[in-house]
């Protein structure tokens, strides 16, 4: 299989019209993202089985009519852990290209490892042992050369070989319908949107913090998130974690106070303090219960957990599957508090049939 250089809209075309029909294509995305919010689209491939097409964005080259072949429900759209490659599509359409097939995911239902990366798939399956020496090429920059090429197409090429094998596997063990589940709901496309009344439940240290406190918090992560989309810019550079965590539990109440705490830059100070005190004091103000709670079990919750982990971890090996593909510990947690009302994927689907009934009479 060939690697091309799609770098004009004619070229484009010849490769639309080879893909009309195929049952597959296989995708994979190369971006920059260190300065930004948003990840900055750099190289899009695809590959048919037969040739790996590298289409550059960077070159002019109009992506819309390959988005909307994307949107053939008749091509199945294979991807190695497609995370981040699935928020550039919804940012560019508003959708994820569907039905998907994620090739790690298909991997960790086969036992072939948890969140298994691409290359130490492809050597388990077909042994062919990758490059990944250029794993940290500035794709941004041009022009692309001969080993860049190869590179980004070999991340196309070996999908498209891997995808049958992985498909008949999950199809003979009676799993496909277990992997079609789980990549729908990867191709839900609110996963990706910036929802910024949420943005608190990135802090990991809200739960050691008072009632008070983690609301300031909650204020300050939306703020930053709307700012940094605003601008266009990571998280960390309009407000670090550390910063929340300062201005949250020491809530300065003027800008000499602010100032003192040195959590901002001068600029930052200056252009956005009145605003950080506001949010401030209104998160103060709140009288609302905390929005995080560390858990404190009594002896018997205690022992009711370790059986449900215990059982969990049991029927994840007999399956043969990573226990937290099954039902992380946080799952398992919020099963044994609250049910059947627990608002976890063990409660859903094949997790529920194969585990999470099961778990919830324990539970009981």
């Amino acid at each position: 299989m060939s690697t091309q250089l799609v770098d004009t809209q004619a070229a484009l075309a010849e490769f639309l019209q080879r893909w009309n029909g195929v049952p597959f294509l296989a995708l994979d995305t190369e971006f920059i993202r260190e300065q930004t919010y948003y990840p900055q689209l750099c190289l899009v491939q695809v590959g048919d089985g037969r040739d790996a097409a590298c289409l550059d964005p960077l070159a002019g080259v109009d992506l819309q009519p390959l988005l909307e072949r994307l949107s053939d429900p008749a091509t199945t759209y294979v991807f190695h852990a497609a995370g981040q490659d699935l928020e550039i599509f919804v940012r560019l359409t508003g959708r994820c290209p569907a039905p998907l097939f994620d090739t790690q995911v298909a991997g960790a239902l086969l036992g072939y490892g948890e969140q298994l990366g691409y290359a130490g798939l492809i050597e388990k399956l077909i042994g062919v042992r990758l490059d990944k020496s250029l794993s940290r090429t500035n794709w941004a920059r041009r022009p692309l050369t001969a080993a860049e090429l190869a590179y980004a197409g070999d991340d196309v090429r070996h999908l498209a070989d891997v995808y049958p094998r992985l498909l008949g596997e999950l199809e003979s063990r009676g799993r496909l319908s277990w992997l079609l589940e789980d990549c729908a709901a990867m191709a839900d496309p609110a996963r990706y949107r910036c929802s910024p009344e949420t943005e608190w439940k990135r802090l990991k240290g809200l739960v050691r913090m008072d009632a008070r406190a983690q609301h300031v918090a909650a204020r300050l992560a939306a703020w930053r998130e709307v700012i940094a989309e605003q601008r266009d810019r990571p998280r960390r550079w309009i407000l670090p974690d550390e910063a929340i965590y300062l201005l949250a539990e020491r809530r300065p109440q003027s800008l000499r106070q602010l100032g003192d705490l040195q959590a901002l830059q001068p600029k930052s100070l200056e252009r956005h303090g009145e605003a950080l005190l506001e949010l401030i004091a209104q998160g103060a103000a709140t009288d609302a219960p905390p929005l995080a709670i560390e858990a404190r079990a009594d002896d018997a919750e205690k022992q009711k957990l370790k059986r449900l982990l215990e059982r969990a971890r049991a029927i994840a090996n007999e399956l043969g599957i990573p226990s937290s593909l099954l039902a992380p510990r946080a799952d398992i947690e919020a099963l044994a508090m609250l049910g059947e009302q627990a608002p976890v994927p063990l409660l859903r689907g094949w997790r529920r049939e194969v585990a999470g009934a099961e778990l919830l009479g324990l539970a009981a």
